[in-house]
This record gives C-alpha cells, sequence and structure tokens, in this order.
C-alpha cells in the first residue's frame, strides 16, 4: 500500500474544506492509521507538495487531495513524472466533477471508507491530457480542458469574489451561471484551426472548444457524454454558428448531456489536437487559467494511477469475454 499522504486545500470551498478534513481525520485517527498532511498554503502549492513527497524516496506512496478539482489537477501535475505514486481524491470544493467522473462519494465520510478499501487494491491506470502552450510550457489535465467562451467564463469566475459569497449559502455552482448569463451578449465568438491527428477542421464562429478525459466539468455538467479516461483518446466537443439564445438551451442540456443532439455541436475523438485561432482565446485546464490560443494538446496514455470505482476498460473487457465464454 504505501505511505498515506493528504494534501488538503483549507481554502476550498471558502473554508468548507476544513470540516471535510476534520470528518476524513477522525475516521483516520478511529481506525489508528499512518499519515501525514500538509496544508496548502497559496495557489499553486500543491503543485510542489505533491512533488516534495514524490521526490522523497522510490517507495510507492498514495497522495490524496483533498479540496476541489483545483486541488487535484495540481496535486496531479506536481506528480505526474513519478512512477511510485497512487492518485487518490476527497471531494471538498464547490464542483467536485473528479469524483463524479471517478466515482467518489461526496460525503466525505463515504469517500474515506471508499478510499480505504481501494488503497488495498492494485489501482488502474488511466490516461490524461497534456496541453503544451505557445512558449513551451507544459501543462496536465486530468478531466478537461477549454479555449473560448468556457475558458473566458472560468477566467471571470475564478477573479470573482462571488463565488466565496455563494460557497457559504452552498450554491458556489451558481457563480458559473451568472458569469455566463453576464457575458453572453458580449461575447465575439471566433472562427478556429483545429487539427484532430493530422485531419483540419475551419469552423467558424464558434464559442468553444472543450478537450475532455471524463465526461464532466463546470459542476455537473456533462460536456462529454462518452469520453472513458482509459482508452487512450480525448473527446473534443465543439460548439460553433450557434445564436445566444440557442446556447442557452444548449447549455440547459448540457447537465444530461443531450446538447450533442444539436447539429451546432461537433464531437470529436483524436490523440494529437491543435487549436490556433484568429485572435488569442482563453484557455483552461481543470477549471485553472493557462494562458492562450494558440496550444498543442496530446493524451498521455496509462500514465496515472488513481484511486477509483470506476470499472476500467480492461475490467469491462474481461467481464464481456467471460460472459460470452458461459453462454
Amino acid at each position: 500500500m504505501g505511505q498515506i499522504y493528504f494534501i488538503i486545500n483549507p481554502k476550498a470551498r471558502n473554508g468548507y474544506c476544513i470540516n471535510v478534513w476534520k470528518k476524513v481525520e477522525a475516521r483516520l485517527k478511529e481506525d489508528k492509521i499512518s499519515y501525514f498532511a500538509f496544508f496548502t498554503e497559496y495557489h499553486g502549492h500543491a503543485i510542489k507538495l505533491a512533488a516534495q513527497i514524490a521526490q522523497k524516496n522510490d517507495n510507492q506512496k498514495v497522495i490524496i487531495a483533498v479540496g476541489g478539482d483545483g486541488t487535484i489537477s495540481e496535486v496531479m501535475n506536481g506528480m505526474v513524472e513519478y512512477k511510485n505514486i497512487t492518485l487518490g481524491f476527497i471531494p471538498g470544493g464547490s464542483g467536485n466533477d473528479f469524483s463524479r467522473g471517478f466515482q467518489i462519494p461526496a460525503n466525505p465520510e463515504e469517500a474515506i471508507s471508499v478510499i480505504l478499501r481501494l488503497i488495498k487494491k492494485d489501482a488502474p491506470l488511466i490516461d490524461i491530457g497534456k496541453v503544451t502552450m505557445k512558449d513551451d510550457s507544459d501543462h496536465y489535465f486530468i478531466n478537461n480542458m477549454g479555449a473560448g467562451f468556457d475558458a473566458f467564463v472560468s477566467f471571470e469566475v475564478n477573479r470573482s469574489e462571488m463565488k466565496g459569497w455563494l460557497n457559504k449559502l452552498y450554491l458556489g455552482r451558481l457563480v458559473y451561471v451568472y458569469f455566463l448569463l453576464k457575458k453572453l451578449f458580449s461575447y465575439k465568438c471566433s472562427t478556429i484551426d483545429l487539427s484532430i491527428d493530422g485531419r483540419r477542421h475551419i469552423l467558424e464562429q464558434t464559442w468553444f472548444v472543450t478537450v475532455s478525459n471524463q465526461p464532466y466539468y463546470g459542476g455537473g455538467m456533462m460536456i462529454a457524454p462518452d469520453a472513458v479516461p482509459d482508452d487512450g483518446l480525448l473527446d473534443i466537443t465543439v460548439v460553433h454558428r450557434l445564436t445566444r439564445l440557442k446556447l442557452l438551451l444548449v447549455f440547459i442540456s448540457v447537465f444530461w448531456g443531450k446538447h450533442v443532439h444539436f447539429k451546432e455541436v461537433k464531437t470529436f475523438k483524436g490523440r494529437m489536437i491543435a487549436i490556433q485561432s484568429q485572435s488569442s482565446l482563453y484557455v483552461h485546464a481543470d477549471g485553472e487559467d493557462i494562458g492562450y490560443t494558440p496550444l498543442n494538446i496530446q493524451v498521455q496514455t496509462n500514465t496515472l494511477k488513481v484511486l477509483t470505482r470506476r470499472r476500467s476498460m480492461r475490467e469491462t473487457d474481461l467481464k464481456e469475454r467471460d460472459s460470452n465464454e458461459l453462454q
């Protein structure tokens, strides 16, 4: 199993994450489980903490992020180059899309119970995405990345004080809705030059391009219903040539994954993706601002060990094979 390390973001969900950690800590003490705990002090700190833990020695370790999707993304970026780490997550943020996609309970007591069971098994390997920016800097994402309107909304959310106020009322996810409506009628669409595995697509009047490793983003929106985090592919969703009012219909339908039935929504799968645009567009990775287009994306296959209840493709294939053999 290896030593267990927790990296906790005490500011997640406007401080609510501390209550989550207290419940997790109580369970660990009750079960007399040995662990180390570190608290982040600033944006990007989890990257450094995860890297320091990974570099300590070559022993197998488990790092469990306690916070929101930004916290687990930072932890993942800090440990991604090391093969002796298994990644876990206790949701303590406002969005928690990772926990949806990888089937970790929202309740902290249930989440730590699941994590402690999963630690005893071999964790499956999943894919992640690698984004290379114009300045050759690299950023990794475990959930999704986006360029265009969704990244612009994310940028506005991240620098807004409103998210903290709504978090106090347990309504943190509504801040995305607020800024979407606020910026909807002033945002200017752009022509996107999208390359997927060498095939070029020119998409005019594009609202946004999202590249996904699992289905959920934005606090529960099923942006990529068919995305599978261990199939060696990334799922690309493009929304273009859409009126502003119709975009609202698409936005409502995305919570159920029904937006893919609109003719203005294009979906693709690929391994290597390049995004260029007429004007520089905001870019996010796992909801964190990382810069502007142009950029390149590449899937990193079977890169990360993750504690998840989600059945891996290998397990699914073996189950189907055994079922067929019994018929």
